[in-house]
C-alpha cells in the first residue's frame, strides 16, 4: 500500500462515523479484536492503536470502514468477516442491521429473534438504541468431575444527539460444583463449593481453637477474568455490572464508567494493565486531535480489601437465644485510588509507541492533584508527602511499542518500571531494579491464508508490582493489575491458529508459567531483597496445552469447544536457618519458605492441581 492510500485511509477512519456511539466494546468479544489485529498485521488497516483497549464502537466501525476501502488486499474469508462485522456496527453507519427471523422497516427499527437483538433509530438520527439479551452455558469436565458455568443478563446502549452515549450491562454468572463426583477430592459440600471457584487459590494462615487449618482465599495465578464471589451453596456465584456515560465529539471524549482496562500491546496477558482484575469505576479522558497522536487518562476508585480500623459501623446484634443484646463493629475498607495517563504516537504506519505513568494512592478522599491528566505523578507525590516525612505513594512508569517491518509480521514489547536507579545497572551492584518486560511477535496470513503464529515472553523481577504498605500494592480486589504471575516470575506463550471460514477460529497453544522464590516487601530489607538472584528456585510451575474451537454462527451467537492438558506442580522451599518460626520469612532477605502443598494451594485452583486432561463445550448469546 503506497503512502497516498495510507493517508487517505487514515483520513477516512477519522472523518466518518461522526454520529457513531462512543461506547466501549467488551474485551471479552475477542473475535472482533482478533480480526482487527489480523488486518493490522497484514497491513490492511493502519489506524489501530494497540496500546489502549477497550476500543469504542465508533473506533471499531471506523477501522472496519478503513478496511472496506482496502478490500482489494483481502482474501475471501476476510471479506466475509468484514461484511459480518459491518452488520454488527450498523447504527454507527446510520443503518439498520440485517437479522434472522426479523421484524423491521429497515430504516428505524429491527427486532431480530434468531440472533436476539432490538435496534431503534429515529428518522433524524438523533437518538439510537440497541438492547440484547445475554445467555450462555459451558461444561468443564476432568478427572475430578465437572463444573457447569452459566450466565445470563442483558445489555443496553444509547446514543443521543451524536454527543452523549449511555450504556449498561449485567451478567449474573455461576460456577456450579455439585457435579463433582469423586469424594476423595471433594469430601463435603464446602470442598465442592471451593473446588468450583476456578479463579481462586487458598493461603494457609494458621489453626483455629480446634486445631483445624484456617485458609484465606486469594487470586490464583491464571489468566481468567478476576471476580469477587458472593455467598453460594453451589460454588462460585458473582455478578458483573458495567456501564457508563460519555460526552464526546470527533476529537475526544470524557466519561464516567465502570469497565475493564487493558494497556500495553499483548495477546496473552499485558504486563502494564492486563484488564484481568474486576472492573472498577473511573473517570476517563481520551483525546485524538490528529490521526498520529492519542492521549488517554483515567482516575479509578480501586477496591483495597484492606480494613480501616478507624472507620466502622456499629451494628446491633443478639445471641442465638435472644437473651441479651450487644453491639459489634463492622469495619469499612480503606480508600484506594489510581491515576494514569498514556501518550501514544504514530510517526509512520510501521511503528507506534506509547509511554505513560501512574500512581496508586490511599487517602481518605481523592487527591485533586491526581486529577491533572498531563502530569508526572511521582513528582506530585514528592510534593504532597515528603514535606510531612511520610511514606511515598506507589508510582509507576511504562512504555510499549509496536513495529511491523513487513506485512504479515508484527513485533511488540512493553516495559513496566516499578522503581529504577541507574546505579543498579552496574555489574558491581548486586541489586536489580523491580521491573517487568514483555516481548512478542505475530506472524499471520503467509504463506498460508488464515494461518497464524504468535509468541510471547514475560519476566518480572523481585518486588515488581509490590509495596511495603499493603493498601498501596498494584492490586484491586487483591488481583494484580499487571501480569497475573506477579513478581519474580516468567511466562511463555505460543499459539498456532487457523481461520478456515468466516466466524471460525481454531487455536492450539502452549503456556509455561513459572513462579520463583517469594519475597515480602519489607522497607528496611528492600536492598537486601532485590540483591537476591532472581529466577533462582522454582516454587510453582504450570505447563498447559490448549486446543480451542470457536465458531460465531450468527452475530454474538457462539459455539465453543476445547480440550486441555495441564501439569501444575509446586516445589518445597524448606525453612531457612534465619527464618521467623511463625511467618517462615527470612529476617535478612524477606524470602518466604514453605512446603510444596502450601504453594500449590496458594497459586492453583484445586480443580487444576496435578496432571489433568479437561474438556469443555458450550454456547452463548452475547459474549
Amino acid at each position: 500500500m503506497n503512502i497516498r492510500r495510507y493517508i487517505v485511509g487514515l483520513l477516512l477512519a477519522t472523518s466518518v462515523g461522526l454520529s457513531a456511539q462512543n461506547i466501549p466494546v467488551s474485551l471479552e468479544y475477542t473475535r472482533v479484536y482478533d480480526y482487527l489485529d489480523e488486518l493490522s498485521t497484514d497491513g490492511i488497516i493502519h489506524s489501530m492503536t494497540e496500546a489502549v483497549r477497550p476500543f469504542t464502537r465508533m473506533q471499531i466501525a471506523n477501522m472496519l470502514l478503513e478496511a472496506q476501502a482496502a478490500d482489494s488486499l483481502m482474501n475471501k474469508r476476510q471479506k466475509d468477516d468484514l461484511a459480518f462485522f459491518l452488520n454488527e456496527f450498523p447504527l454507527e453507519r446510520d443503518t439498520m442491521r440485517e437479522g434472522y427471523v426479523q421484524y423491521t422497516d429497515h430504516k428505524t427499527y429491527n427486532l431480530s429473534l434468531a440472533d436476539p437483538q432490538f435496534s431503534y433509530m429515529t428518522k433524524n438520527k438523533l437518538f439510537k438504541m440497541q438492547i440484547k439479551p445475554l445467555l450462555g452455558a459451558e461444561i468443564i469436565g476432568g478427572r475430578r468431575g465437572a463444573v457447569v458455568k452459566r450466565w445470563y443478563g442483558a445489555e443496553i446502549q444509547m446514543d443521543i444527539a451524536h454527543h452523549v452515549s449511555i450504556w449498561g450491562s449485567l451478567r449474573d454468572i455461576s460456577y456450579n460444583g455439585t457435579w463433582f463426583l469423586r469424594d476423595k477430592y471433594y469430601p463435603d459440600v464446602y470442598a465442592k463449593i471451593r473446588g468450583a471457584r476456578l479463579n481462586e487459590g487458598r493461603e494457609f494462615i494458621g489453626y483455629d481453637e480446634k486445631n483445624k487449618p484456617i485458609y484465606k482465599q486469594v487470586p490464583a495465578l491464571n489468566n481468567r477474568l478476576g471476580t469477587q464471589y458472593k455467598e453460594s451453596n453451589d460454588g462460585g456465584d458473582f455478578s458483573d455490572s458495567k456501564g457508563g456515560i460519555n460526552l464526546y465529539t470527533w476529537w475526544g471524549s470524557i466519561g464516567l464508567s465502570r469497565d475493564n482496562i487493558r494497556w500495553g500491546d499483548a495477546y496473552h496477558c499485558s504486563n502494564i494493565l492486563s484488564g484481568r482484575n474486576p472492573a472498577v469505576p473511573q473517570l476517563t479522558l481520551q483525546l485524538t486531535p490528529v490521526w498520529w497522536f492519542q492521549f488517554d487518562y483515567f482516575h479509578a476508585w480501586l477496591i483495597s480489601n484492606v480494613l480501616n480500623e478507624e472507620d466502622y459501623y456499629v451494628e446491633n446484634t443478639a445471641d442465638i437465644n435472644h437473651t441479651y443484646f450487644k453491639t459489634s463493629k463492622e469495619y469499612r475498607p480503606r480508600s484506594k485510588y489510581m491515576a494514569a495517563n498514556m501518550f501514544t504516537f504514530k510517526p509512520c504506519k510501521y511503528f507506534h509507541f506509547s509511554f505513560g505513568n501512574s500512581i496508586v494512592y490511599a487517602e481518605n478522599n481523592p487527591q485533586a492533584a491526581y486529577f491533572i491528566p498531563f502530569a508526572f505523578y511521582k513528582s506530585l507525590d514528592h510534593l504532597l508527602t515528603k514535606g510531612n516525612s511520610s511514606e511515598n505513594q506507589n508510582s509507576q512508569v511504562f512504555f510499549t511499542a509496536t513495529i511491523r517491518p513487513v506485512n504479515h509480521l508484527k513485533l511488540y514489547g512493553s516495559v513496566y518500571i516499578d522503581e529504577v536507579k541507574w546505579a543498579r545497572a552496574k555489574k558491581s551492584n548486586p541489586e536489580n531494579n523491580p521491573v517487568s518486560y514483555l516481548v512478542g511477535f505475530d506472524w499471520t496470513g503467509w504463506p498460508i491464508k488464515g494461518l497464524g503464529l504468535k509468541g510471547e515472553f514475560m519476566r518480572s523481577y523481585i518486588a515488581c508490582y509490590t509495596h511495603s504498605i499493603d493498601v498501596l500494592e498494584y492490586t484491586s480486589n487483591s488481583y494484580n493489575m499487571g501480569h497475573y504471575m506477579g513478581d519474580n516470575a516468567q511466562s511463555i506463550f505460543v499459539e498456532l491458529s487457523y481461520r478456515p471460514i468466516r466466524g471460525m477460529h481454531i487455536a492450539l497453544s502452549y503456556t509455561n508459567d513459572t513462579k520463583y522464590n517469594m519475597y515480602y516487601y519489607i522497607r528496611k530489607n528492600i536492598g537486601a531483597t532485590i540483591a537476591q538472584k532472581p529466577f533462582n528456585k522454582k516454587i510453582y510451575q504450570n505447563d498447559q496445552i490448549d486446543l480451542k474451537f470457536t465458531y460465531e454462527v450468527h452475530p454474538n451467537m457462539y459455539l465453543i469447544a476445547g480440550v486441555s492438558y495441564n501439569n501444575a506442580r509446586a516445589f518445597n522451599n524448606p525453612d531457612g536457618k534465619d527464618a521467623d518460626p511463625e511467618t517462615h520469612i527470612d529476617l535478612k532477605t524477606s524470602e518466604q519458605y514453605g512446603s510444596a502443598q502450601y504453594y500449590l494451594d496458594r497459586f492453583c485452583p484445586e480443580f487444576y492441581q496435578g496432571k489433568n486432561i479437561t474438556a469443555n463445550i458450550g454456547f452463548s448469546f452475547g459474549f
